[in-house]
């Protein structure tokens, strides 16, 4: 976890041109992960940290021409390899902070997370900042196209008891933070945890 923006920023700018070369075959995951969310033609969903943009085009496929794709991201190195990629034309494109987003309160349907919260600063006012923007029965998807353990295992690490995706420790993060956790899923091949806005 990083409290610096800075190093944030550094990390995924110096990564940004090549980072769907290292992952070239996360596209299936990223699309069954945004199948359940149960989004409808016309809903406004937010992908929080885009990156590179690989969850844009299921996200606007899943809400069709009249709904609502946003992705944004604070590296802006990682937006414009998502515009040579294309995926600018699934959704607009913010350099954001999710700390401060720039969106009216209870204006998104859906909000689509991947890999992000190992890299958030305050996890608990980052979430509630998400909260913030969703309506209430909104959801949230926390998603990883890897599990905690072959992560880990990729990082040359060990899962560790403070770990934020811990189900033990994320279900009362979330609640702690507006949310209600409705499911969780940690496998190999994917990390999925699904909330829903608290009223």
């Amino acid at each position: 976890m990083s409290d610096d923006h800075t190093h944030v920023q550094e990390f995924f700018s110096a990564r940004a041109a090549h980072w769907d070369e290292r992952f070239p075959d996360d596209g299936p995951v990223y699309a069954a992960a945004v199948s359940e969310l149960g989004l409808r033609e016309g809903d406004r969903v937010l992908d929080a940290g885009c990156g590179t943009g690989r969850a844009l085009p299921p996200l606007r496929e899943a809400v069709g021409p009249s709904g609502v794709v946003i992705g944004a991201d604070l590296t802006s190195a990682m937006l414009q390899a998502a515009v040579r990629a294309g995926r600018d034309r699934s959704g607009r494109l913010v350099l954001a902070d999710v700390a401060r987003l720039p969106l009216l309160p209870r204006s998104l349907d859906a909000v689509f997370v991947a890999g992000l919260v190992a890299h958030l600063p305050d996890p608990g006012a980052n979430l509630r900042e998400l909260a913030r923007a969703v309506r209430p029965g909104g959801i949230l998807a926390l998603f990883h196209p890897i599990g905690r353990a072959a992560l880990a295992a990729r990082q040359g690490r060990r899962i560790t008891p403070d770990d934020l995706r811990a189900r033990d420790n994320l279900g009362p993060l979330l609640s702690a933070s507006g949310w209600r956790m409705t499911s969780y899923t940690d496998e190999d091949t994917r990390f999925l945890a699904l909330a829903e806005r608290r009223p």
